[in-house]
């Protein structure tokens, strides 16, 4: 009897992708709803508990990018987008409005079980910390103005609540914990994504968004600093 896992959106206009994918994910025990468009899929969102979405960049009435900025106000459930080689800008420009990962078309259903999975993990491990921890000295990470409390999943810039999706937390987490140590891009994708780095420009990615969230001027930052040729670290100072 296959073991019933947590329940995922599918967000995409092909049919023959989306039943594809629906009954590969089926199969592997995971409860499963489809949308035809973005707009379609946040009204599932409204009404069900998504754990994870898979969401297509190019639809009608309503694209990837467009659901995920929105979804984004809202719910911090992972978000992994499909796009075709030709939509790189697109591909960027999801990461940059909240995505946590991108698949390419044409992918291999065991790939896209592999980036489901690996999303899903953390998430369990994330709400397992929340849920388990009580608040100490230690859970509470301090900045100048920057407070992460690791025990509620609780974030505050000048103690204005700021709200961060699972991976910008992750990164945060890590450099907070060490702050004024400089971390490579492949240091932090490999302790935060736990697998060896394939593909770095995603920090650069991620670090620019969560610059746009905690810095008063992302272009001049006071905390989240690059030093160049090396990595990036939370400034102390």
């Amino acid at each position: 009897m296959i073991e019933v896992k947590e329940h995922i959106l599918i967000v995409e206009d092909d049919e023959d992708i989306a039943f594809a994918v629906k009954e590969y994910l089926i199969s592997q025990g995971y409860t499963v709803s489809v949308a035809a468009n973005g707009k379609e899929g946040l009204d599932v969102v409204g009404r069900q508990n998504i754990d994870l979405a898979i969401v297509d960049v190019m639809m009608p009435v309503m694209d990837g990018i467009a659901f995920v900025m929105t979804a984004r106000k809202e719910y911090d459930f992972p978000i992994i987008m499909l796009s075709a080689k030709s939509e790189e800008t697109d591909k960027i420009l999801g990461l940059n409005m909240g995505a946590d990962d991108y698949v390419t078309k044409p992918f291999r259903p065991l790939e896209l079980l592999a980036r489901v999975n690996s999303q899903l993990r953390r998430q369990r491990r994330t709400v397992e910390s929340a849920n388990q921890a009580t608040v100490t000295n230690k859970d509470v990470l301090i900045v100048g103005g920057l407070m992460m409390n690791v025990a509620t999943y609780e974030f505050t810039v000048d103690d204005a609540p700021v709200k961060l999706t699972p991976i910008e937390y992750k990164i945060l987490h890590l450099l907070l914990s060490n702050p004024g140590r400089v971390f490579s891009a492949d240091e932090i994708y490999e302790r935060v994504w736990n697998e060896v780095a394939i593909n770095t420009d995603t920090i650069m990615v991620h670090v620019r968004k969560i610059r746009e969230k905690i810095e008063i001027d992302s272009k001049n930052p006071q905390y989240l600093k690059v030093v160049w040729g090396v990595g990036y670290k939370v400034d102390p100072n």
